[in-house]
């Protein structure tokens, strides 16, 4: 099976992209703390998994005309979308879980909600495993955390203190896309895997979706699905979110990113960007020579590195120099651009005939 598999850095310069809400005992009431991991050797602000794909959700929701999201419901202290991928672009590559109540009360609330009349039915509870994965975007070295004492003073009275942290630092998150997975929809009764109950089955079928009776699949066109990888990848190129940003305006879009198709699910890029003792950004030259050269037999596409110029120039021209040597790099076809630019090349070789077996 094929995977997108990528690292990106968010360049965060004094940002406070994901909030823990208050803390206890502080100066002020209202004291909003971001999120960090404690260790020995300090404290790593992190932007955790879900932030960052309801930042991708969101952004795909609002700059993205082909992208269909699927409608949310909610029940008390429950919600769920309509759980069908066939339909919904997010219900596919973003996985999702639908275990209705048969309790009569339950039973009953839906029965009486006028807004789940378009709700497709389901018979049997159905979950889907996420296609695409990310990891906690963490800081690349410990940083201080600052705190910052404000007021509100435009009425009359006594001004109202409030306090708020914040951090400079870079993020570095990974992220994989199981190409495989990517609109193919199991029925196989397991955790996870059983995509379509009966009724999906049947819309399956009447779609005329693609039946892989032998893993007991049902699949959209190659058409349909490059078309849905490809909005998901160009919606992180353009990507929009964070938390504190009419006060730490933040790009959240990455400024660094490296990104291949390979044989399997996992991770060859994780160690390739570390910190310095400044804990400032490096690109491991050597870390990156041995995953390709480990890896090559798993390499099933070009090298799309997305690197914004202005962005650690110093580190950018050690990896040209490298390129324009003799040396293990050389013949591997790795290709630098700006981080838009690198996405949509990617996107541009997938949509080639030549290239799709990368969907197998």
């Amino acid at each position: 099976m094929s995977f997108v598999t990528g690292l990106l850095l968010i360049d965060a310069p004094a940002s406070a992209l994901n909030n823990l809400g208050s803390i206890p005992g502080s100066r002020t009431d209202n004291t909003v703390g971001v999120k960090v991991i404690k260790t020995k050797e300090g404290a790593y602000p992190y932007v955790s998994a879900q932030a960052f794909r309801y930042w991708l959700r969101t952004t795909l929701e609002k700059k993205e005309s082909n992208w269909k999201p699927a409608p949310i419901y909610r029940e008390k202290k429950v919600a769920y979308t309509d759980a069908n991928p066939i339909q919904w672009w997010d219900d596919d590559l973003f996985g999702y879980m639908r275990a209705p109540s048969k309790k009569t009360e339950a039973v009953e609330l839906r029965e009486a909600d006028t807004s789940q009349e378009n709700l497709t039915p389901v018979d049997e509870t159905v979950t889907r495993v996420s296609p695409f994965r990310v990891g906690t975007l963490v800081s690349i070295a410990p940083t201080t955390i600052v705190d910052d004492f404000g007021t509100m003073s435009r009425h009359e009275g006594d001004p109202v203190p409030h306090e708020h942290q914040f951090y400079r630092t870079t993020l570095k998150g990974l992220f994989s896309l199981d190409l495989h997975a990517a609109g193919t929809f199991s029925y196989r009764n397991k955790t996870g895997y059983r995509n379509l109950d009966n009724v999906r089955i049947e819309i399956a079928e009447e779609k005329g979706l693609e039946h892989l009776e032998s893993e007991k699949s049902y699949r959209l066109s190659p058409e349909d699905r490059v078309k849905r990888v490809a909005t998901l990848f160009d919606g992180m190129a353009r990507l929009e979110g964070g938390a504190k940003q009419a006060l730490h305006y933040t790009d959240v879009a990455p400024s660094l990113v490296i990104l291949a198709v390979t044989r399997g699910g996992n991770h060859i890029f994780g160690h390739v960007v570390g910190a310095n003792r400044r804990g400032l950004p490096v690109l491991h030259i050597d870390a990156l020579q041995e995953a390709l050269t480990v890896f090559a037999d798993d390499l099933l596409s070009d090298v799309y590195i997305g690197w914004a110029k202005g962005y650690l120039e110093e580190e950018r021209a050690k990896l040209e120099a490298a390129l324009a040597e003799e040396g293990p790099l050389n013949g591997l076809h790795i290709h630098i651009f700006h981080p838009r630019q690198a996405f949509q090349a990617f996107i541009e070789d997938l949509q080639k005939p030549e290239h799709a077996h990368w969907l197998d």
